[in-house]
């Protein structure tokens, strides 16, 4: 398994490219996620990142449906700090039920392990434990994105990374 920067970043976008082309998830860059990086930005960071990382240390993994369930781990598709247009007042612990359900409308072929990776994020917040590696993996690499986010302005911008995580 090649684990170049170069040879990742073909392999992420070859993945990616049919989920980033589905009408609605664009509508992900309309929301902050944390700080000032959007939905979209980070979604695209957790599934590259995560891609990164199996390749890196050489896991065995589905990569086609690690790289899809991180891009649809956050496709709640609401604003969570508008308190009107929030479903709920818990979106920290309901979101990836929210996100699960757009994902099964919008992708009527999402697999077992893609249902894991998007429902299971969240752990340990919510106790209910990913299932199978690659949904482990993006819930680590989503808590380290998160934390990131947090902190940096703009962290996944095209000018600062070369436009490889998002």
């Amino acid at each position: 398994m090649d684990s170049t920067p170069e040879a990742i970043r073909q392999r992420y976008e070859e993945l990616a490219a049919p989920t980033l082309a589905a009408p609605r998830v664009a509508l992900m860059a309309d929301y902050v996620q944390h700080g000032e990086t959007t939905t979209l930005e980070h979604v695209a960071a957790v599934s590259y990142l995560s891609l990164a990382l199996v390749r890196t240390l050489n896991l065995t993994c589905n990569e086609r449906a690690l790289v899809r369930g991180a891009l649809l781990h956050d496709y709640y598709l609401y604003d969570w700090h508008d308190h009107q247009a929030a479903p709920d007042a818990w979106h920290g612990f309901t979101h990836p039920h929210h996100a699960l359900r757009n994902a099964e409308q919008d992708f009527p072929d999402l697999t077992n392990l893609e249902r894991d990776i998007i429902a299971h994020h969240m752990f340990p917040l919510v106790p209910s434990p990913p299932r199978h590696m690659e949904a482990f993996v993006v819930s680590l690499v989503d808590k380290a994105c998160s934390t990131v986010e947090v902190f940096a302005k703009r962290p996944w911008s095209k000018k600062l990374h070369g436009g490889v995580a998002c």
